[in-house]
């Protein structure tokens, strides 16, 4: 670790002044309809001091303890994507001149600068893959705007849930890079770690202590201790082949048997970008919105192509998104899409188990027939 320095907890809230300063919107977790979501921060007293989450295959529960630790807890539904790709935006408008033409104007973007506080390494992680998408593949002037202006506080997960299993993925609990500031939560305060010069002069402005070697040497342990406590993984290296090999294989029947094509595991990843778009015309008719929102390879609409669905079958749509997820975006990024948060697992209705269909679909035993 290269800490900068130790902040007590009692002054936590000098974080929250200084990056009020330097003209952001704090956003950060707090616990709202049983969840915990990040939400405008005004006060620390907004943090979920004291919450811890119990997280299993379709299941989530939020539950109060003994603790002043704001941080002890896994993942909410939501990582960073809602704030860079909004889940419904207008790209621009339309609109009659006096003549019957059509004028068109862009929509304005939303794009004062968020600091966002309580990200994870495996949502660093995602927005690693949403910058090679929306950066480098489309180079999308909506998320580039909002991503300049993102600062992030990075909190080192020490708790992580049963659906966990980004230490399989290399993608946590320790987040290692994405971050300006990255705190370790002890009971009496936060380690401070900075990899930004925007990072390094905001840490520099708190009422940092001397950080000791006991302290250092206790937040380390708590992140190992949460690698070692996860008992979920994916197989190892690019599932690509193996997964295009066994398009036939009959475990898709078998999740397809199970899955409500619902649209939640696609809906909470925070690595999946897709969306459809829209005209929103006024009842009028003399002006228009042109829509972008998020759509899932879930739905039956999402593969309607030139008069005919080309995924009718639920079994269709869910190899479509597990080859995609785990196979071709190596191919396409260099690295699978899933970074191990969990999510899709949790907020499944039904509790399936991308692991556990991975691991199924990629066994060896598959190799004696079935599933070409």
């Amino acid at each position: 670790m290269n800490v900068l320095g130790f902040l007590p907890r009692e002054s936590l809230p000098s974080l929250l002044e200084a990056l009020d300063s330097k003209g952001y919107r704090t956003v950060g977790p707090s616990v709202r309809d049983a969840a915990i979501q990040y939400l405008g921060l005004s006060d620390v007293g907004q943090l979920p001091a004291g919450w811890t989450d119990d997280q299993a295959p379709g299941h989530y529960k939020l539950t109060q303890v003994d603790s002043q630790r704001c941080f002890a807890w896994a993942t909410g539904p939501q990582a960073l994507k809602p704030y860079l790709f909004a889940s419904r935006e207008v790209l621009w408008k339309t609109r009659r001149d006096d003549d019957g033409g059509l004028l068109f104007e862009a929509a304005p973007i939303d794009d004062k600068p968020i600091a966002l506080i309580g990200a994870r390494a495996c949502d660093l992680a995602a927005l690693a893959l949403q910058d090679r998408h929306f950066l480098d593949a489309v180079r999308d002037p909506y998320y580039a705007a909002r991503r300049a202006g993102l600062f992030i506080v990075a909190v080192h997960c020490a708790f992580p849930a049963d659906t966990c299993f980004c230490a399989s993925t290399g993608d946590g609990p320790r987040a290692t890079d994405g971050y300006d500031i990255a705190l370790s939560e002890l009971d009496d305060g936060y380690l401070v770690e900075t990899a930004s010069e925007p990072g390094r002069r905001i840490a520099e402005s708190l009422p940092l202590l001397s950080a000791d070697d006991r302290q250092i040497q206790q937040a380390a342990d708590e992140i190992n201790e949460a690698a070692q406590r996860q008992f979920r993984k994916l197989p190892p290296g690019s599932l690509q082949q193996t997964l295009f090999d066994r398009l036939l294989h009959p475990r898709w029947d078998h999740v397809a048997a199970r899955c409500l094509s619902c649209g939640n595991c696609t809906s909470v990843c925070p690595t999946c970008f897709c969306h459809s778009e829209q005209d929103a015309p006024e009842l009028g008719g003399a002006r228009s919105r042109h829509m972008r929102e998020w759509d899932s390879c879930f739905s039956e609409g999402h593969s309607h192509l030139h008069g005919f669905v080309v995924r009718p079958e639920t079994r269709h749509r869910y190899r479509q998104w597990l080859t995609h997820k785990l196979g071709s975006w190596h191919e396409q990024y260099g690295r699978s899409g899933c970074v191990g948060c969990g999510r899709c697992i949790t907020w499944c209705p039904v509790g399936i188990d991308i692991t556990e269909e991975a691991s199924a679909l990629c066994a060896r035993q598959a190799d004696a027939g079935g599933d070409t």
